[in-house]
């Protein structure tokens, strides 16, 4: 006898949560950093966190010209 499982048991779902600039900039997470994510983020555009702390890692570890 073979055993049915449930498709919902075999297939996991990952949710991936997209944020406007301006949720971004207004919480809590990145309150200190808000004038620098201003400047890095484009109105209009969503991203993840994993990319906004990209963004602000890529951005500190910068040379100064």
């Amino acid at each position: 006898m073979a055993k049915q499982t449930n498709e919902s048991e075999q297939i996991e779902q990952t949710i991936i949560n997209y944020f406007t600039k301006e949720q971004i900039i207004e919480s809590n997470r990145y309150k200190s950093r808000k004038d620098i994510l201003n400047v890095l983020l484009e109105s209009g555009k969503t991203y993840t966190l994993d990319e906004v702390d990209r963004l602000l890692e890529n951005f500190m570890k910068g040379k100064v010209k």
